[in-house]
């Protein structure tokens, strides 16, 4: 497996962090990760009409998803 050149800042007064990669690494990434299956496909398809419809809601941590 090759390297992958992963560049990561953070801005701990925001709350945010910003990771930077090469395209073709975070293709080879999302594959590993099951990205384009199919069934993930129409998980992020449900998501996308959940949004559009108003059935989500703000939260402020994973934990609320609890």
């Amino acid at each position: 497996m090759s390297l992958l050149n992963v560049t990561i800042k953070s801005d701990k007064r925001a709350k945010k962090i910003t990771i930077e990669m090469d395209a073709d690494k975070f293709e080879k990434l999302a594959a590993q990760f099951g990205f384009f299956n199919p069934v993930f496909l129409n998980s992020i398809r449900r998501a996308e009409e959940d949004y559009k419809s108003g059935r989500v809601r703000k939260i402020e941590s994973l934990k609320d998803l609890r």
